[in-house]
């Protein structure tokens, strides 16, 4: 069990930026329109701005102001798909026989946005990129977790996702759109989150959704949630969306407590009275 604050977060999708854009989707979420638009970034040089592929930047946007100006914290990365953009193209390039351009293929890497933010913000902390199936958020705070109890004051917490390039979509059906979540981790009581084993009911629940029971999504459902989180914020359900919105969604809304799932077992949220 992880006992926890998150003393501040940013989030960026097409379209919702701001704070008061965050609070009008988490009331009735949808898909914004997949759209070319990207984080400006004006704080940094041009030069270091094209460095950065579509995923690095929503996450740099949205770890910087988190970042600014406070004392360097160790770093927790974590996307599911990575940059997937970038390696289609590359992948794209071997198809045709073409040369890998070195700065693409060294930037294509998992760890590769990590390492981008240390060079951008000229820290040396540590850091941990992590590509977990469904429950990435919670693996990362988990991490972060474990960075305060090594003595860190604060830990950054960043999560990215892109919408993946038109050949990959019918296989990837857990980013409903682009995104990117960061959170500063403090010490403190705010939050407990648990690890729990499924009961009875629940293993039995899961298997008949496994063995033809109930429905499976279909490829391209990543946005079916979005209906289904329009309902009220019930303690103990979860709402069909990627942890990381769904977190989101339940800190703009003061859910006292909610469950994510977790291979053969479910994560619980829990916030203090």
């Amino acid at each position: 069990m992880f006992n926890f604050a998150i003393s501040a977060w940013q989030a960026w999708a097409p379209g919702i930026e701001e704070p008061p854009a965050w609070e009008a989707w988490a009331r009735q979420p949808y898909c914004p329109d997949i759209a070319p638009e990207l984080p400006r970034l004006a704080f940094l040089p041009a030069l270091q701005r094209r460095r950065l592929s579509p995923l690095a930047r929503m996450a740099v946007a949205c770890a910087w102001p988190l970042a600014e100006g406070r004392p360097a914290m160790p770093v927790v990365y974590a996307s599911h798909h990575g940059e997937t953009t970038r390696s289609f193209e590359l992948l794209q390039c071997l198809a045709r026989d073409e040369a890998l351009s070195p700065t693409s293929f060294s930037l294509s890497v998992h760890n590769a946005t990590a390492g981008m933010w240390a060079i951008l913000r000229k820290e040396t902390v540590e850091s941990v990129a992590l590509s977990a199936q469904g429950d990435g958020l919670e693996s990362a705070v988990a991490e972060a977790c474990l960075m305060l109890d090594a003595g860190h004051p604060d830990a950054l917490v960043i999560l990215a996702e892109e919408t993946p390039p038109a050949p990959y979509r019918p296989w990837i059906d857990d980013v409903p759109f682009s995104y990117a979540m960061a959170l500063r981790i403090s010490p403190g009581q705010e939050f407990e989150l648990s690890l729990q084993a499924l009961d009875a009911d629940e293993h039995d629940d899961r298997a008949g959704a496994r063995g033809g029971g109930m429905p499976e999504a279909t490829p391209g459902d990543a946005g079916a949630g979005m209906t289904h989180a329009a309902g009220a914020a019930t303690s103990g359900s979860t709402d069909g969306l990627p942890h990381p919105l769904s977190l989101l969604r339940h800190l703009l809304r003061g859910t006292r407590e909610w469950r994510h799932p977790a291979r053969a077992a479910h994560w619980r949220w829990r916030r203090a009275a």
